[in-house]
Formats: C-alpha cells, sequence, structure tokens
C-alpha cells in the first residue's frame, strides 16, 4: 500500500493568522498518525510564514511514524535538516518568495549541486528525494545524483485530469516506470485530491509514498481529519 504522508503547513498557516498555539501544531501532528497517516510532511519557507523552524525541532520528538522535511537547500535548511535527522528529505527548487512549489529541479544544470548535498544527507543515514518534473531528461539526471527517491511533481496532473484522466497520467507512468528501471524509489506530490487520487494511485507502479497537504486540510474542513485520512487511505489501497 503506497503511504499517506500528511501536509500539515496550512494548519500553520491558520495559526500564525492569530498567533499563539491554536490549532496546536505537534497535537495535530500526532493526531493525523493515530488516524492512520503514515507521516508527517513539513515545508519550512525562510519567512517562516506556516511551518517554523522551531515547529520542526518540536515535532521530531512526537513523530511515531515518518518525518519528511521539504526545502529548498539552502545553508539554514541543510543546518536544520542535519539536526532534526528526518527520515525523509525532500529537495524543492522554491524561490524564497514562492507562494508554493511550481516546479521540479532542473537536476541536469543542478546536477553536481544535488550530488554534493544528497551525499552529505545519506551519509547521516537521510532517505534523500528530489522535486522533479515527469520528464526523461530530468528523471535520468536525478538518477545520478545518487538521490534515493524521486518525487514526482504533479501538478499538470491535477490540471488536466478533469478533461482527459488518460493524458494527464501517461508522462507519470513512464517518469515512474524509468525511476524505477534506474533504482529510485517514487513519490508524488501536488494539488493530489480525494477527485484524481485513487485513478493516479491506479496508473502509476511503484509509487511508495503521497505527500498531501492543501486539499487534505480543506477537504477536513467539512469530513473531519480522521474521516478524510481515512478516505485518502481507501485511494491508496
Amino acid at each position: 500500500m503506497t503511504k499517506l504522508s500528511v501536509n500539515i503547513n496550512k494548519v500553520a498557516t491558520i495559526r500564525n493568522a492569530r498567533g499563539g498555539n491554536i490549532p496546536n501544531i505537534v497535537r495535530f501532528a500526532q493526531d493525523c498518525e493515530s488516524f492512520g497517516a503514515q507521516g508527517i510532511t513539513v515545508h519550512p519557507r525562510p519567512d517562516e510564514r506556516h511551518i517554523r523552524y522551531r515547529d520542526v525541532f518540536d515535532l521530531r520528538p512526537v513523530i511515531r511514524t515518518e518525518f519528511n522535511i521539504e526545502g529548498n537547500p539552502t545553508p539554514e535548511f541543510i543546518d536544520l535538516v542535519m539536526k532534526v535527522r528526518p527520515e525523509q528529505v525532500t529537495l524543492v527548487p522554491d524561490a524564497p518568495d514562492a507562494i508554493t512549489s511550481n516546479a521540479g529541479w532542473d537536476t541536469r544544470k543542478h546536477l553536481k549541486f544535488l550530488s554534493e548535498i544528497i551525499e552529505r544527507f545519506q551519509q547521516v543515514g537521510i532517505r534523500t528525494s528530489i522535486f522533479v518534473d515527469p520528464t526523461e531528461e530530468m528523471i535520468t539526471y536525478a538518477a545520478k545524483t545518487g538521490t534515493d527517491r524521486i518525487e514526482l511533481y504533479t501538478e499538470p496532473y491535477a490540471l488536466n485530469f478533469p478533461k482527459d484522466p488518460e493524458g494527464a497520467v501517461r508522462d507519470f507512468r513512464e517518469a515512474a516506470v524509468l525511476a524505477h528501471k534506474l533504482g529510485m524509489g517514487i513519490n508524488a506530490g501536488h494539488d493530489l485530491s480525494l477527485e484524481n487520487l485513487k485513478f493516479f494511485h491506479e496508473q502509476v507502479p511503484h509509487l511508495e509514498e503521497v505527500s498531501i497537504g492543501h486539499a487534505l486540510i480543506s477537504d477536513a474542513l467539512y469530513l473531519g481529519i480522521q474521516e478524510t485520512i481515512r478516505r485518502y487511505k481507501e485511494c491508496l489501497k
């Protein structure tokens, strides 16, 4: 079964809107785990507009499943990851002012840069994943970095799914087959939802993990977080 990692950034956004500690990020992460989530994802950004660096340190001792930290590998981010030692780090090429992730790495252009960072994380036992677009060139050069996994950037799939599900998923299926052939594990994330996740999971082979935040937290406003996690996991059976 493909694992579900819940991205809790949006919960931190709600908290930060009023200050204080409501909702409590640590408690929310623990509840997600108790309701069946198989991982917790955070994506701290330099301006700390949602998840703060302090949150990452607070979460580390209480997470019992898998802790996945996403982000652009700036010196500050690398230092955070080395101190916290999550089970997985996902490298994302975000600009500091990006509202959300909007593209994968150019793994050919940044081959040396990524290879050096990945080696550093792997030396201390942290599994690495690179955020990539589903193209043959980017997948091939991702493998050259030595990364353990890739995370397929799925916004194009989500945008095209309503009008052409098969066309929307085709590149992702081929990318997963190639990545698996090259020895990498496959994760996926960005705009996956209850509407499009089941089909994606059925069509994309070797999928080990999905990281979902915005849609999942939005659904939880109507369904409650326990029922929402149950429904997302049903899509992954």
